[in-house]
């Protein structure tokens, strides 16, 4: 097994700016190419300007949004290439440590660890991005004992 080199500078940057869940909603803005201003974001978002530009800025470093001057205006959108590139470099990084379950070693794995009966196998792209999208559907989870509002009962 081959032993992973430390992650460099924009692959942590890129990991930290994925990290917030604030973050993670203003990336889904540019969703279809769009390109936004700051103040776009923020009405958006319901964010002070000020934290909008803050957050933008931690994007842009992780690689995630590039950023143009129209004028006076600054617009964003997502950076697919530099996305690319980094989910590559974390992919590479990733296989060092945990390589893909192959047939051969499924069954190895099968045959000397009795606690473990099955091995799920690797998933696809496809099958990966549809996880994906149903772990997204479940971020609004709230921890054991922690009730909305909506959720107490009558009082």
């Amino acid at each position: 097994m081959t032993t992973p080199t430390p992650l460099h500078g924009p692959t942590q940057d890129f990991l930290k700016a994925l990290a917030s869940e604030t973050r993670q909603q203003i990336m889904l803005l540019f969703t279809g190419g769009k390109e936004l201003t700051v103040g776009e974001v923020a009405d958006c978002c319901g964010l002070g300007q000020s934290t909008t530009s803050e957050q933008l800025t931690i994007l842009r470093r992780g690689g995630l949004v590039q950023s143009t001057r129209d004028g006076k205006l600054v617009r964003y959108r997502a950076d697919p290439t530099t996305i690319n590139a980094r989910l590559g470099e974390l992919q590479t990084y990733l296989a060092c440590c945990c390589p893909p379950v192959t047939d051969d070693s499924a069954d190895s794995i099968k045959s000397t660890s009795p606690a473990s009966p099955s091995v799920t196998p690797p998933r696809s792209p496809t099958s990966m991005a549809a996880c994906t999208a149903a772990d997204n559907s479940h971020d609004q989870r709230r921890p054991p004992g922690q009730q909305t509002s909506s959720s107490r009962p009558a009082e």
